[in-house]
């Protein structure tokens, strides 16, 4: 499939020739008309020749009515007339059309309508490449759709028309001007193109202001603009030279297109010079879509000439300074070519090369690619932009803002636009995070306010903030910066006077997305009346060591009290043992105090200072609540629910004696 002829009517990349029409042959004229790619008027012939055509030629018309809206790029028409085809038998003489109408119908988003005429045409045509490359490429469409990609891609309304927009180009060395083609009103060649029933394509420029809004767009001089198509434009990295895509007209001679290239002369452009890149005799094959490296020594173009891959291949010749002239083209070679048809190269400042296929995986017609430099003149490592940038429509011509390419336009024929082509824009946001922090009371659940929040990054970040009057407080951006950022970890904790700290921590290393992370913190209230629990800590039976064994160990216990210890560096606490009311006063006292200094010897084994801690016995003469005194837990009717009451009364606790422990040899009047 010839696909620059397929999009003629987009690329200006095709010739261009006028016929003159019988009135009573409309098939034979039609068939002139369809040859000469002139599928505007050949459809009207053809539809013509339908109403008036016997039984049997009916299909074949319709057929080629297909063909000429599949050129056109209007898959929806054509569909219509394929499946009026199918339905008069034509695919028992011609299977082909089952392979075009599944192609048009992926063109439209239509996947799993595409796939069944796929595999209807393989059981054909067994084994043909372009069928089998479409039905992964339905596959891999649905799956790219369901998974977009973060960007945000929005038709440039202050430059479109609802004529053909399409292929930008930088105008300016500092990128506030784009060049594109058009076939707006107000055109050069203002005659209708026979093929698509348009005037003919002008390259037109537009400059941006301050504030990013295009101008009016005016055309290039005469010097560059013709009677004839121009498009497809690139300046060298110096503003001073234009390559650009011409097709001449010549009266029934099939002439195809050709790069020429203009210098720059004031704010004007000299007379374009052709660049013979055609062997001789081959005027009908065509060459355009003309991209530069950064020096300017290196052209890649498109082109249909002999030794490629398949349809129009990449092409790149390279100038020689010496003898002041381009070498002859070299293919590019695989992978970047294929069976398909490779179009519309861009070279990015770092080599990587962007073009557009219908031979690799895509959505539907043309996708945009990238491939990556692997040497000099090698690309490899071809990667299908995805969606949204690509569509089930065709999709090319993609230029870059400035060094990213996170940002720029391209061109698209999706929905959406204002007419044919429109240039379209993209961006992909930063990834963007945020978050919300919700404070509350450990015991009772209640919101607290004018709690310190403060948030430590390990890209050396550190901010503080209060909690409302809900205790809460939400990091999101502050001065157009924002608080949480990518790639980042973070460690964050809540204080307050008469409350312990309480810490947590988050990441954002290796999301694709954003996210807004909410963090339910409860602290503890810390007074010196407030005896706090932690997981319990068991001991041998009737001594005073921490147990330890296989099932058990009780200083894992001991840890959270050790992390609480860490993260409040200034308490000092009151370290409790208990026992349950079993046996007499004075043994349970020396038991539970022996007990609780345990406790402290392992928290300072820990390398906790002595001095913050006291250890207190406290016997059995303080049950953990009203209800488990030991006189009630005797009334308890089972001896399970006794030893339960038991159980609960041998515990360990500590509460805060002071927060104002400065550690042994600090020195309290030092200046700040």
């Amino acid at each position: 499939m010839n696909i620059l002829r397929l999009i003629a009517c987009i690329t200006a990349f095709c010739v261009v020739s006028s016929s003159s029409f019988s009135q009573k042959d409309f098939v034979k004229d039609a068939n002139s008309a369809f040859k000469n790619e002139s599928y505007f008027s050949a459809k009207e012939l053809y539809k013509k020749a339908e109403a008036k055509a016997k039984p049997a030629k009916k299909a074949l018309i319709n057929f080629q009515i297909g063909e000429c809206y599949r050129n056109l790029i209007e898959p929806a028409q054509a569909q219509t007339y394929y499946n009026r085809a199918i339905k008069l038998k034509y695919d028992r003489t011609n299977p082909i059309v089952l392979l075009y109408l599944a192609e048009v119908l992926k063109e439209q988003g239509e996947y799993k309508e595409a796939q069944v005429q796929y595999e209807e045409f393989l059981e054909v045509r067994p084994g043909d490449v372009v069928a089998e490359s479409g039905l992964e490429s339905c596959r891999k469409a649905r799956e790219w759709k369901d998974n977009p990609t973060r960007h945000v891609v929005m038709a440039e309304i202050q430059l479109n028309t609802d004529h053909y927009d399409y292929a930008p180009a930088w105008g300016d060395k500092k990128h506030t001007q784009l060049l594109f083609s058009s076939s707006r009103e107000g055109s050069t060649g203002d005659e209708i193109d026979l093929r698509t029933g348009e005037s003919y394509m002008d390259l037109w420029i537009s400059t941006r202001d301050n504030k990013g809004k295009w101008g009016e767009p005016t055309l290039l001089p005469k010097t560059v603009n013709t009677g004839d198509n121009e498009g497809g434009a690139v300046l060298n990295s110096k503003g001073s030279q234009i390559y650009f895509t011409r097709c001449p007209r010549e009266k029934k001679e099939n002439i195809g297109c050709d790069i020429f290239f203009a210098e720059k002369q004031g704010s004007n452009w000299k007379a374009a010079t052709m660049i013979v890149l055609k062997p001789e005799g081959a005027d009908s094959l065509s060459c355009g879509h003309p991209t530069l490296n950064k020096t300017g020594n290196l052209l890649i173009f498109a082109a249909d000439l002999p030794g490629g891959q398949g349809g129009k291949d990449l092409w790149y010749i390279e100038y020689n300074k010496r003898e002041k002239s381009w070498g002859a083209p070299i293919n590019v070679g695989t992978p970047i070519n294929t069976v398909g048809d490779e179009m519309f190269p861009h070279l990015g400042t770092d080599g990587t090369l962007f073009f557009s296929s219908t031979g690799h995986h895509g959505m539907g017609g043309l996708d945009i690619f990238r491939a990556e430099k692997t040497a000099e003149k090698k690309w490899e490592n071809v990667e299908n932009l995805k969606y949204p940038i690509n569509s089930a429509e065709h999709d090319y011509g993609i230029i870059f803002e400035r060094g990213t390419e996170t940002r720029g336009f391209f061109t698209s024929n999706r929905d959406g636009g204002k007419g044919k082509d429109d240039l379209y824009s993209f961006n992909l946001p930063e990834i963007q995070f945020s978050l919300e922090v919700y404070v509350k009371n450990k015991e009772t659940g209640d919101p607290i306010p004018g709690v310190t929040i403060t948030l430590v990054g390990t890209d050396g970040s550190q901010v503080s903030k209060t909690t409302n009057e809900e205790g809460a407080f939400k990091f999101d951006e502050e001065n157009g910066k924002r608080f949480i950022k990518k790639e980042t970890n973070y460690n964050f904790d809540a204080s307050k006077d008469e409350y312990l700290v309480a810490k947590t921590s988050l990441s954002t290393m290796g999301y694709d997305h954003g996210v807004n992370f909410i963090e339910e913190i409860f602290i503890q209230p810390a007074t010196v009346e407030t005896v706090i629990d932690f997981p319990e800590v068991q001991y041998a039976y009737d001594k005073s060591e921490l147990l330890v064994n296989d099932k058990t160990n009780a200083k894992d216990s001991l840890n959270d009290l050790y992390q609480t210890l860490m993260d409040n560096p200034s308490i000092i606490v009151e370290l409790q043992a208990h026992t349950d009311c079993r046996g007499g006063a004075a043994y349970n006292q020396r038991l539970s105090q022996a007990r609780a200094q345990s406790c402290v010897d392992y928290l300072v084994s820990k390398g906790i200072p002595a001095d913050r801690m006291d250890a207190k016995g406290y016997g059995k003469v303080q049950p953990r609540a009203v209800g488990l005194e030991c006189d009630v837990i005797k009334k308890m009717t089972t001896k399970e629910e006794q030893e339960a009451a038991h159980q609960r009364n041998r515990r360990t606790q500590f509460r805060v004696l002071s927060f104002d422990y400065k550690p042994a040899g600090s020195d309290e009047g030092a200046a700040e």
